[in-house]
């Protein structure tokens, strides 16, 4: 195959897949951040005083955290809570914060007509504020959903809107990566546009800021967006070498800015994400002088995308020597990669159908050289069914695009229509009441003027009269006058001091109504903290007392297990002993009959001795005290298997710094699970496992007998009563798994400090 086919599909892929990624980086930057510091941020948010900026700032983090950690009920739930609080502010700075957030979310959330209302909402409160940082985040928001509803002109304007605010705003812990932001959507769209002056322009200003700023994680980001960008123009232009070599040099920034600050960067994956870029690079455009560099990075790539779990990551970095290896004309080696790459690309929880169809065409296409026709086809079929999946999902997601912006307008629409209408009706309803007002004046003028006339007949007789009473009136209303003004200053000054009082009376009352509403506050506070510590300290009697109890109830079995032991092995072997020496002396003198009865006697007599012996041995193992747990757990193994019956003992991580006493409580819980196995299950095999870990110990017993009903058997086994009791001694806690012919597993855990009062 020629070397252009061979690399054709997968490195393209792979760099639309990269590019992407560097975009969704950024905007993935703060929930990352989030993730790391999700205690600090719930505290911060229920810390902080309801109503308080401390409060809203707390809650737009929050809020972020929680709808991109997979609880969108609960934050659109205190969203909508602080939402409410903002708005009853003066200041629409919060409400218009909070409502852009939720216009945003909404909109990931599939929302649409709810992130438009959100969004209208939010220009709305903005007005309300004199906030630039507050505005300049609104057009940030109005950019962000236009430019995700295929309105990218008018996500254009609304970003270097949010610019001319974010250059008057103050200085800020959100403004320097609300600015960054501004800039990758513009770089991000203008890419879209292939507009490369622009984009460029736009990436170099948040390389700039990134740098005034000494935030890595954001200069990794600039350096490789720039680094594509040469990429891009490289291979648009006339494939100038000195462009591609500055893509390098960005590259090798991004790498250099990663390991200079390895314990500050948000996401561990980009270590992966460059040397990916990197690979690439090496591979495409400098071949032949490279290939140690291009194995060393796609290494590198795979081991980080591993300890990361970026499976698509390690995916690429596998094509990527699978194209190293056609080159090399080993096929077998590609194949082995690209095989890598399915098995990664299928952990991945991310979907990645157009690296998988790319695999895929790979694989298909390589088996078709080699002539093995039936898996190049079965390959081809793989990769044709993903295709049309792929491009089915498509199609319908951008029909119920479609769908969405036509309901919309639609909408749009029809309030434009009904907004028509009533305005036409709001005029003609004006012109008939300007008609009938007209009417109305002329009848009014009409009669106006024959008072007029009348009036004038009436005003001529007594004008006369008017003339000889105005100097009296004159008079009179002057006297008239002063007095009301006398009263008038009186009732003023009378009001004043009635409302000074009533007043005073107010501010002594709440006063006092605070006073003890603190007090009964203070009051309730020190009952409740009075009943937790009696509650505390009576609950600590009690488990101090069940502690007691147990100790000296194990103590006491433990004691009486001792002595049974010794009685049985001093007394009864004695006998059993001296009985077995007689009938031996006895053998001698006897018949052959007699001497067969006597050696079958004999044999009895050992197993009996051997069946005290291990009797004894369970009741006080003597293995436990001289040499540990693990030995007398050994013995005890060997001991109880038989022909029909393996019991293996496997210790692991274990260092033999467990307290004797709780060896013996570990060796006698597992001792009853044992005799319960035997006793019940009919087991062919018991597997018995004690781990050590750093802070605990873990005690599993399975075995392959017929298993029971856990809700019928538990409650009725004093066996399993005894192991309870005895691990609740351990402070431990225990887990049943069985069912009916598929066996039985038990899990025990227990911390490894115990302390008992």
């Amino acid at each position: 195959m020629p070397h252009t086919n061979t690399m054709r599909p997968f490195n393209k892929m792979y760099k639309i897949v990269a590019f992407i990624f560097v975009y969704l980086t950024c905007i993935l930057t703060n929930r990352i951040w989030a993730q790391e510091n999700v205690v600090p941020l719930e505290q911060q948010y229920r810390n902080a005083k309801i109503g308080t900026a401390t409060r809203f700032e707390a809650a737009a983090d929050y809020i972020k955290f929680l709808f991109f950690n997979n609880q969108k009920e609960k934050a659109f739930e205190i969203l909508k809570v602080e939402t409410n609080l903002a708005t009853k502010l003066h200041d629409g700075k919060f409400a218009a914060t909070l409502y852009t957030i939720s216009s945003i979310l909404n909109l990931l959330d599939d929302n649409l007509h709810t992130s438009q209302e959100a969004s209208r909402t939010a220009i709305h409160y903005a007005n309300k504020t004199t906030d630039a940082e507050t505005k300049g985040y609104v057009a940030y928001g109005q950019g962000w959903t236009n430019a995700r509803t295929e309105k990218e002109n008018q996500a254009v304007k609304s970003f270097l809107e949010a610019l001319s605010y974010y250059e008057k705003a103050k200085p800020s812990k959100n403004l320097f990566q609300r600015k960054l932001s501004v800039f990758t959507e513009l770089s991000s769209i203008y890419a879209n546009w292939q507009e490369y002056n622009l984009q460029e322009k736009y990436t170099l200003a948040a390389l700039q800021l990134a740098n005034k700023e000494n935030d890595p994680n954001s200069i990794f980001n600039a350096n490789m967006a720039m680094g594509f960008l040469r990429e891009q123009q490289y291979n648009l232009s006339i494939q100038d070498k000195k462009i591609l070599k500055e893509a390098e040099k960005y590259y090798l920034k991004a790498l250099e800015t990663f390991e200079s600050n390895r314990s500050k960067m948000s996401i561990p994956s980009d270590l992966s994400y460059v040397a990916n870029n990197l690979a690439h690079l090496y591979l495409n455009y400098f071949p032949e002088q490279n290939e140690a560099l291009v194995q060393k990075y796609a290494d590198l790539a795979i081991q980080q995308g591993k300890l990361t779990e970026q499976h698509q990551h390690v995916a690429s970095a596998n094509g990527i020597l699978a194209d190293l290896y056609l080159k090399k004309g080993n096929a077998e080696k590609a194949k082995s990669h690209l095989l890598a790459a399915i098995a990664e690309l299928e952990q991945n929880n991310i979907e990645a159908p157009l690296t998988k169809m790319n695999v895929l065409e790979r694989l298909s296409e390589i088996h078709e050289q080699e002539g093995n026709y039936r898996e190049a086809l079965r390959y081809h079929k793989t990769y044709l069914n993903l295709f049309q999946s792929f491009f089915d999902q498509e199609k319908s997601t951008q029909a119920k695009k479609i769908e969405a912006q036509y309901q919309q307008d639609k909408h749009n629409q029809e309030l434009l229509s009904l907004q028509l209408e009533g305005q036409k009706k709001e005029k003609r309803i004006l012109e008939m009441n300007l008609l009938n007002l007209q009417q109305v004046q002329q009848l009014e003028k009409f009669k106006l003027l024959q008072d007029n006339q009348q009036k004038e007949i009436e005003l001529a007789a007594l004008e006369k009269l008017k003339q000889e009473q105005e100097l009296k009136l004159s008079k009179l209303e002057s006297f008239n006058k002063q007095q009301e003004i006398e009263l008038y200053k009186s009732e003023i000054s009378h009001k004043e001091r009635i409302n000074l009082f009533y007043i005073g009376i107010a501010v002594v009352v709440s006063l006092l109504l605070l006073a003890f509403i603190y007090a009964y506050i203070q009051r309730s506070k020190s009952l409740r903290q009075q009943q937790s510590i009696y509650a505390l300290e009576l609950e600590k009697e009690r488990q101090n007392s069940k502690i007691s109890n147990l100790t000296t109830m194990l103590d006491a079995q433990e004691r009486e297990r001792g002595r049974l032991a010794r009685d049985l092995h001093d007394g009864l072997g004695g006998l059993l002993s001296g009985a077995k020496m007689n009938l031996s002396l006895l053998k001698d003198s006897q018949t052959a009959l007699s001497n067969d009865n006597i050696t079958h006697s004999i044999s009895k007599l050992d197993l009996a001795v051997d069946e005290l012996r291990r009797v004894a041995h369970n009741l006080m193992p003597d293995l436990l005290e001289k040499y540990g747990l693990q030995e007398a757990l050994t013995d005890y193994a060997s001991r109880m298997s038989n022909s029909s019956l393996d019991i293996d003992v496997q210790f692991l991580h274990y260092e033999d710094n467990l307290p004797k006493s709780q060896q013996l409580l570990v060796y006698r819980i597992i001792q009853e699970l044992v005799n319960n196995v035997i006793k019940h299950a009919e087991a062919s095999q018991i597997i018995i496992q004690l781990i050590e870990y750093d802070t605990h110990y873990q005690v599993v017993v399975e075995d392959d007998g017929k298993g029971f009903d856990l809700q019928n058997k538990l409650s009725k086994s004093a066996g399993l009563h005894n192991i309870q009791s005895r691990i609740e001694f351990l402070k431990g806690k225990v887990s049943i798994d069985s069912q009916p012919d598929l066996g039985t597993s038990i899990d025990i855990q227990f911390p490894k400090t115990n302390t008992h009062d």
